[in-house]
């Protein structure tokens, strides 16, 4: 139940919360404070949340909602109670969860598709762009950091939770690995990180598709060693120019227009494989077009649980940064004013702290 109000700061029984009332419109609302409802459920007060690209669908208008509703899916925090059948973490842990709940234990996560899980539920129901959190399945959905990280490392891990997650599995999905050339079609977070996953993964070479300084300078950063500007066709000519008129080995889609999956599938030579990880709209692809494309198309929701451990190592010993992505920082007050940055382009990434 939502009640419009005065910030509490997580004091009592309520809590500030981000809600998006309809396209355009959030604001950040007095709500009451999450409980344990099921045995299986943690409760952590929220350390760190962000806006991702996904929230800005509905914010434009695109996705249609049963209004109002309680935003967020990424976060970490600290475990402040658990329900009873919990065994893997407890209060006090410093936790990093994905954006779907999962058991971790049925055949579908023991091969790697905790996203796809039997139990699957949404990891943050009561929004995460918020001062407290309920999340379900604790047990298989959290994974709790070797101890309380230094505070500049809480971007990075913020980060773990869903772009790094699933701009990984994106690259492992094109099977990015050594000599190839990958080619990433999208320059949001996730596409950047795409970037720098391939680059862990052993990439020979690695093309950012961008027309933008700023985030042609991260891509850089994570990685890249070309950068191609144009789109289309265009783009498509240009991919295929840098790679002996074959096209890449492994190419990432990271936006899930029509044009980007198309141009990715374009851009991939046969026999690459594309690893697609945008939320697809109104994306069609002509069956013709695919049988003789010869290309492997995988992808779909990250199984970021899959890969949270190993990306909780490497930058709890600082051998990647992703947290770079975040290029703005507000207070939970101003999430507002975070989802108009977005929007409009002037940031890559908006970290929101309670």
């Amino acid at each position: 139940m939502m009640r419009v109000g005065q910030p509490t700061n997580g004091k009592g029984n309520n809590m500030r919360g981000a809600v998006m009332y309809g396209p355009g419109d959030v604001r950040v609302d007095v709500r009451e404070r999450p409980t344990i409802l099921k045995p299986t459920d943690a409760v952590l007060r929220v350390t760190a949340s962000c806006v991702c690209g996904s929230d800005l669908w509905a914010y434009r208008g695109l996705e249609d909602h049963d209004w109002p509703v309680p935003m967020g899916h990424e976060y970490v925090g600290i475990v402040e109670e658990v329900g009873s059948e919990v065994r893997s973490v407890r209060p006090g842990d410093f936790v990093v969860g994905s954006f779907f709940a999962s058991d971790n234990t049925c055949e579908i996560c023991a091969a790697g598709y905790q996203t796809h899980c039997v139990q699957r539920e949404a990891a943050a129901p009561g929004g995460a762009q918020s001062e407290f959190l309920r999340v379900p399945l604790a047990d298989g959905t959290l994974v709790a950091t070797p101890g309380m990280p230094e505070d500049d490392l809480i971007p990075s891990l913020l980060a773990a939770s869903d772009v790094l997650g699933t701009g990984w599995f994106a690259a492992v999905a094109a099977e990015a690995g050594p000599g190839k050339t990958v080619a990433v079609v999208g320059d949001g977070a996730v596409g950047l990180l795409g970037i720098l996953a391939a680059k862990q993964l052993g990439a020979e070479r690695v093309i950012a598709m961008s027309r933008h300084a700023d985030r042609q300078r991260l891509a850089r950063d994570f990685g890249a060693t070309d950068i191609v500007e144009e789109r289309g066709d265009d783009g498509v000519a240009r991919i295929r120019e840098l790679t002996n008129g074959l096209g890449a080995h492994s190419t990432i889609e990271a936006v899930g227009t029509q044009e980007s999956m198309m141009q990715a599938i374009r851009a991939t030579r046969p026999s690459g494989h594309v690893g697609f990880v945008g939320v697809t709209h109104d994306v069609s692809i002509s069956g013709l077009d695919l049988f003789f494309s010869g290309v492997h198309l995988h992808g779909g929701p990250a199984p970021v649980r899959r890969f949270l451990p190993d990306l909780i190592r490497l930058i709890w010993e600082r051998r990647i940064d992703p947290g770079k992505v975040f290029d703005v920082t507000m207070p939970l007050d101003q999430a507002a004013a975070a989802y108009r940055a977005m929007d409009q382009r002037t940031a890559i990434k908006v970290l929101l702290r309670p």
